[in-house]
């Protein structure tokens, strides 16, 4: 069959879903195996610090990530299960939560951090 834009199109799609398959595999693996984190994890760690700010609304962690609101949810829970993050009640918005990082969790993304971009680098250079 001969190549349209509309075959194109799709082939491009279906190999910017391969790319993402093996890194996002290739990630989760690495940071699993050295690190006790998965991906999702990391990656809510890495928003919170390169927020620069010591408290962060979850509702603009979600709009920053990939992830919906309640896998976002079940990711910061992990992450305040292992001392990662704290998550607290805004007290001008009940309806709001904040979260913050720890020292904990500070040291845990910077560990992390050099393994993530090793595997992007190997994937992605």
């Amino acid at each position: 069959m001969a190549a349209t834009p509309e075959t194109n199109l799709v082939e491009r799609w279906r190999d910017v879903l391969s790319c993402y398959s093996a890194v996002s595999c290739a990630l989760e693996r690495a940071l699993q195996d050295a690190h006790g984190i998965g991906m999702s994890e990391f990656e809510a760690l890495d928003r919170l610090v390169d927020a620069q700010c010591d408290k962060r609304r979850m509702n603009e962690l979600a709009t920053d990530m990939y992830l919906s609101q309640s896998a976002l949810s079940r990711a910061v829970a992990r992450l305040e299960r292992d001392g990662l993050v704290n998550r607290g009640m805004c007290p001008d918005d009940r309806r709001s939560i904040f979260v913050c990082i720890t020292d904990t969790g500070r040291t845990k993304h910077a560990q992390a951090r050099e393994t993530q971009r090793a595997v992007l680098a190997e994937h992605l250079a």
